[in-house]
């Protein structure tokens, strides 16, 4: 399944929404991501699953890339 995950730079840094950041990953279940990116030091605000119309929609977007880790 195909994750976006909305985060802020730095782990200390409050979430504002005009920082805000997202990336899209492939995993098993939320606690995959979570564990793929524990070493990031990343500020995770949310992880949606995103599948269907919708994983279509982001994938008509320049910015959708799928990131390995």
């Amino acid at each position: 399944m195909i994750y976006k995950v909305f985060f802020q730079e730095r782990k200390e840094e409050a979430p504002v929404r005009e920082r805000t950041n997202s990336l899209y990953i492939e995993a098993e279940a939320e606690r995959d991501v979570r564990n793929k990116l524990k070493e990031k030091n990343l500020n995770i605000e949310f992880i949606q699953p995103i599948s269907g119309s919708h994983l279509e929609y982001e994938q008509q977007s320049d910015d959708f890339k799928v990131e390995n880790f």
